[in-house]
């Protein structure tokens, strides 16, 4: 019986110090992730010791439920780059999770339990770690089927016959596409995109500009008994709030564009304006193909 044990506790020792974690060794959740109904999601940690990466691991993630038994959920995490982890899992509720975390290089084994709350997404996207809700694509929604139905009324004040059966079918089309939601993500990543270039070059929106701008377009929709008639059913008050953070981006991304328009003038001195317009658009456009690319955007 003594030697059972003598070679019990002989095993014991082999596994423990086979499976340990140094105190020197850091293993973090390095970004946010998130539960989504029936869809894989990307979960990634950061592995370092010493504050120095720790790279060529074989790292394998385990999830259970803190309080509850959902089974477990295993992953397989591939080294993206030095020290960050990643892999996809499926699980199926936002909660607390517990997260069991081992890493193997060679004979050496280290594991951790990470305890971490998932949450469900907070809306359709993430740019730079700010969302883009459901109501921020309810309103753009809205703002767009606005200027259709504008347009819709100067037309039918314009055209007679086939031109104005055109214009309408036009117009059909247009708001069938309003309908699709990756172009109003679109719209909404493009004016943001610019927004934050604004502020890197140290541009800002004062509130008076914001007030000189959102005075210009009431009196553009007060020229149209459609726009005050929408505005009102969709709630005065809560449209114009809307519209004062909107316009804080667009004055922020006019400011880009009249940077790009006074370098153009300066390259170009000869150049007549509408040319100078022309080059100055064709460069905002590459640049914000840059800027976009240059963000971290996530879509759920």
């Amino acid at each position: 019986m003594k030697q059972f044990f003598i070679g019990s506790l002989l095993l014991l020792i082999l596994i423990l110090s086979g499976c340990s974690s140094s105190p020197n060794i850091n293993i973090e959740v390095s970004e946010p992730f998130f539960m989504q109904k029936d869809k894989a999601t990307l979960f990634k940690v950061a592995i370092s010791e010493n504050n120095n990466a720790l790279t060529d691991l074989k790292v394998t993630a385990d999830f259970s439920m803190k309080n509850m038994d959902h089974g477990q959920y295993q992953t397989t995490l591939q080294e993206e780059k030095d020290g960050i982890y990643s892999g996809n899992i499926e699980l199926p509720m936002a909660g607390d999770w517990e997260i069991f975390i081992t890493a193997e290089k060679g004979s050496k084994v280290t594991e951790e339990v990470l305890e971490y709350e998932v949450k469900e997404p907070e809306g359709a996207a993430l740019i730079n770690g700010d969302w883009i809700t459901e109501k921020d694509l309810e309103f753009y929604l809205f703002i767009n089927k606005l200027h259709i139905a504008i347009s819709r009324s100067q037309d039918e004040q314009t055209y007679k016959g086939n031109a104005l059966n055109e214009a309408m079918a036009y117009w059909d089309a247009q708001e069938k596409m309003n309908e699709d939601r990756n172009q109003l993500l679109t719209q909404i990543i493009r004016l943001r995109s610019m927004a934050y270039l604004s502020i890197e070059k140290g541009h800002e929106a004062t509130k008076e500009e914001v007030s000189s701008e959102l005075e210009k377009v009431k009196e553009q929709y007060n020229q149209f008994d459609i726009a005050k008639k929408m505005i009102q059913e969709y709630g005065d008050q809560r449209f114009w709030e809307k519209q004062e953070k909107q316009y804080e981006l667009i004055v922020l991304s006019q400011k880009v564009q009249q940077d790009l328009i006074e370098k153009v003038k300066k390259e170009n001195p000869d150049v007549n304006e509408q040319e100078i317009y022309y080059l100055a658009q064709k460069q905002y456009e590459e640049l914000l193909v840059s800027q976009v690319n240059s963000l971290k955007i996530e879509f759920f």
